[in-house]
């Protein structure tokens, strides 16, 4: 097995030797991918940009001809996660390290997001201090900051790039299991902060039947890992208690994870339950972030950081019809579950967000659009413990 690097090395050449050397000092095989479309270097790698670009369906004179360096780099990106995951059936992955600007991370961190969890995966890239969600998905990927560009060989990049090779050294030398196979299976469920007790709640019950139980933060990347580890096939079964990120796709808040959320399971026959927490709300940063086309709506100021705004009942009717969408399409028994009490703690009488209506579109919604046996009504409110029992229970239920 042998660590992947992948560079440009018709721009990163000599860093690429370099880090390649600091690797093999260490005791770690190393395979080299070029992903530099230019060409016109004397460096030798494992896997040429040619064999990148064949994986990718076309070919360097091809993308040569077109002049155009985002097709470029969207074919090189699509060639190297190709040629990448190929080495991964074979067996021959033990870690992936990578090093470049804007183009380089693009291409290497897309084949980091289609690895599997555990394996080590490491970015030195001269984005890494700053938005790095869109390369980092919900993968573990370890983004390393070059501080330097990565342009020549100095007493930084040489600092830098050493002391990446340790690192990536130290995970393969001295690794923590990779084996998730356990004798208590997995479950995953979703929490926010006004849906915490019914998840803490959950989260005991189920433990205490012998599962282990996974708590993704539905804050858009949460989601996102959540609906990774169930397309691994690591998961038992999902109680997927806050469906909140829905809206934010819906409407435009700043916690979407993305069209594919609430995808997974029905995929991949992994029986669930679900329920509708915190789709009451919407969610922003400060309150001056909220879009000037929204400032008619009502809103409710968390803390200085969040702004969270109601969901009307048109937004509750189409969410509804969102979820039933979804779930219609999965291989694996499942309930919804409806809380009528309300669908977060400021979802309640005397709370901000207590709008009966609202939440009886959503949940009208539901009944019009999937089959009357897979939906749960009950009286409680979401955070009640009676509900999270019930949840527990039903869940149990479709895994035997």
């Amino acid at each position: 097995m042998s660590v992947i690097l992948i560079a440009t090395l018709d721009t990163k050449g000599a860093e690429a030797e370099f880090l390649a050397e600091e690797m093999t000092k260490r005791g770690l095989s190393v395979c080299l991918i070029d992903a530099g479309i230019l060409g016109g270097h004397s460096y030798v790698a494992e896997v040429s940009i040619d064999d990148v670009l064949l994986a990718a369906g076309t070919s360097a004179w091809a993308v040569r001809q077109k002049r155009d360096r985002g097709e470029a780099v969207t074919q090189a990106a699509r060639g190297v996660e190709a040629v990448v995951m190929q080495l991964h059936r074979e067996g021959k992955v033990a870690g992936i390290i990578a090093l470049g600007g804007s183009a380089g991370t693009t291409i290497a961190t897309a084949a980091m997001r289609a690895l599997p969890f555990g394996i080590p995966k490491l970015m030195i890239s001269t984005l890494a201090s700053g938005q790095v969600r869109p390369f980092v998905g919900p993968r573990d990927i370890m983004m390393m900051h070059s501080v330097t560009d990565i342009s020549g060989l100095n007493r930084i990049s040489r600092s830098i790039l050493g002391r990446a090779a340790a690192a990536m050294a130290g995970m393969i030398h001295s690794p923590v299991s990779n084996n998730l196979s356990s004798d208590r299976p997995i479950l995953t469920a979703t929490m926010f902060g006004v849906t915490t007790p019914c998840v803490e709640e959950c989260r005991q019950l189920a433990e205490r039947l012998g599962y282990e139980v996974l708590v993704f933060h539905a804050v858009g990347t949460g989601g996102e890992a959540m609906e990774s580890l169930i397309a691994d096939k690591l998961v038992a079964g999902v109680l997927d208690i806050t469906t909140t990120e829905l809206a934010d796709e819906l409407v435009g808040g700043v916690l979407t994870a993305g069209p594919q959320r609430l995808t997974a399971a029905a995929r991949a026959g992994v029986p669930q339950v679900v329920s509708v927490g915190a789709l009451d709300m919407v969610n922003f940063g400060p309150r001056d972030s909220v879009p000037a086309a929204l400032a008619h709506r009502q809103f409710y100021f968390h803390n200085a950081n969040v702004t969270l705004m109601r969901t009307t009942p048109e937004e509750n009717d189409k969410l509804g019809r969102i979820i039933a969408s979804k779930l219609s399409e999965s291989t694996a028994p499942y309930q919804v579950f409806l809380p009528l009490g309300g669908i977060s703690a400021i979802d309640m009488p005397g709370q901000p967000f207590w709008n009966p209506p609202a939440d009886e579109a959503l949940f009208a919604a539901l009944r019009e659009n999937l089959p009357a046996s897979v939906i749960v009504e009950c009286p409680e409110h979401i955070n009640d413990p009676a509900f999270a029992r019930r949840a527990v229970d039903a869940l149990q239920s479709l895994l035997a």
